[in-house]
């Protein structure tokens, strides 16, 4: 997917690995929410604006778990 801007990232995230910290709801809630019923992260928007990518790497950052995978939205 691509945009005037480049190519976009895509956000990865792993509910098998998502512990329910709510850390990357707290750094980027436009790209993420935890569930109602089980607390595990929802991704909301998979290719987050450019603008957004600070808030996700530090979501990335924060997670416990490791469940967030930041990829470079090229061709897998």
């Amino acid at each position: 997917m691509s945009t005037p801007g480049g190519p976009r990232r895509q956000v990865e995230a792993r509910t098998e690995v998502c512990v329910g910290a709510g850390q990357c709801v707290l750094a980027a809630p436009e790209v993420f929410d935890q569930d109602e019923e089980d607390g595990l992260v929802r991704l909301l928007d998979a290719y987050p604006a450019a603008a957004l990518l600070p808030s996700v790497r530090e979501a990335r950052h924060r997670c416990p778990s490791g469940a967030i995978t930041l990829h470079d939205g090229t061709a897998h």
